[in-house]
């Protein structure tokens, strides 16, 4: 089953100027989606291969309030059209 992640925007910044900590994960499916502050990703092996955390009141070092975080080996893609440029 086909699952997107989708970090809103929106509530991020709507939580900053506020001084909320309303979820802004969204965990989407074809029958349902889940609001969370983290989402977890498994691997084929069950095991936890990944997760993105949201912590406004724990940014990292950077400033960042959303992240994700693994152990596995991670490669970038860069998409035709930045080769471009």
């Amino acid at each position: 089953m086909k699952t997107i992640i989708h970090v809103n925007q929106h509530v991020i910044k709507a939580n900053r100027k506020h001084g909320k900590t309303d979820p802004v994960l969204t965990v989407k499916t074809y029958k349902s989606n889940f609001y969370g502050h983290e989402a977890i990703i498994y691997g084929q092996d069950g095991k936890e291969a990944a997760r993105i955390i949201y912590r406004p009141h724990k940014p990292l070092s950077c400033g960042a309030q959303v992240w994700i975080e693994t152990q596995n080996t991670v490669s970038s893609v860069r998409h035709p059209e930045e080769e471009a440029k």
